[in-house]
């Protein structure tokens, strides 16, 4: 019997045509639509709650956020009234508003930048050394969706977790510094204007740190790459001697918060638009580079 004569013997499914030599869809199962992003988005929320060690990070962020506001605010009524006070800091707190006490809820920022930034390495390099990345990428077959689902999460939550704990760390610190005969206005401008822009600043550190866990693909390296943009290099450029590493400084990430805070500009620092392209930038690149390669390499 020929071939043709068996080909038209052969059983189709209600409906379809027969498949034609050379067509694309020749011995191509049907596939449904591959899932939504407000799918892939509420799936990603669910990993991302139900791990003890995401819970744990965020746990001890405002633990620590709160710790040191309190901590921050005995010190700053136990100094209140020394003589010799730092000029340099006496020109910091002036330039914030000559407000001594409008900081002190942000006093953690430095430790909620590490401990969300790290978060958002292990939210991506996890998925390769578990090897959890062949599962996802077999449901996301595009990968983009999943990339970006884990952005938003991991942005949103450190937004969220690091304003909450600012505004707690505050609530602790203003009793602190009444017995001290200091006040402090959580709802001034200057207060406001802290907690938003600290809160952005960390969900940008913690976008940060998901690009160089997407593009390092391993834990251990992604965090220590982050503690070296973050702590490392800002000591390292001002050690180092010379004009050219004094004027790179302040382009690290670290270095774009205060001209972004203070409310008038601080000599030898960026000016605040300057500082929020500076940041952007370094938020921008790294997840855009690690898009790309998170398309082109093998899982």
């Amino acid at each position: 019997m020929s071939s043709t004569t068996t080909e038209s013997m052969s059983p189709r499914e209600p409906g379809s045509s027969p498949a034609r030599p050379g067509s694309s869809n020749a011995g191509r199962s049907l596939a449904g639509p591959g899932p939504t992003f407000i799918r892939v988005l509420n799936s990603e929320v669910i990993k991302f709650r139900s791990l003890l060690s995401t819970l744990i990070l965020l746990a001890s962020t405002a633990v620590v956020m709160v710790g040191f506001g309190a901590l921050s605010a005995w010190g700053t009524g136990q100094f209140a009234d020394a003589a010799n006070r730092d000029p340099q800091a006496a020109a910091r707190v002036a330039a914030q508003g000559g407000d001594l006490t409008v900081s002190v809820p942000t006093s953690g920022i430095a430790f909620a930048q590490l401990i969300l930034g790290s978060l958002g390495v292990l939210l991506m390099s996890s998925e390769f050394t578990t090897g959890m990345a062949r599962s996802t990428f077999a449901a996301v077959p595009r990968r983009l969706p999943a990339f970006a689902a884990k952005l938003v999460v991991v942005m949103v939550t450190s937004f969220v977790v690091t304003a909450v704990s600012t505004w707690v760390a505050g609530l602790v610190a203003v009793p602190i510094l009444d017995n001290y005969g200091l006040k402090l206005d959580l709802g001034s401008s200057q207060s406001v204007k802290l907690l938003l822009v600290n809160s952005i600043y960390v969900a940008a550190v913690a976008a940060i740190g998901m690009a160089l866990g997407t593009l390092i693909r391993n834990s251990a390296g992604g965090i220590m790459s982050l503690v070296g943009i973050f702590f490392v290099a800002p000591i390292a450029f001002q050690l180092i001697p010379g004009d050219f590493f004094k004027e790179a400084r302040k382009y690290l990430p670290g270095n774009t918060v205060e001209p972004l805070t203070a409310a008038q500009h601080i000599p030898d620092t960026l000016e605040a638009w300057q500082a929020g392209l500076v940041l952007g930038a370094w938020v921008v690149i790294p997840v855009l580079l690690a898009a790309v390669l998170l398309k082109r390499r093998d899982v």
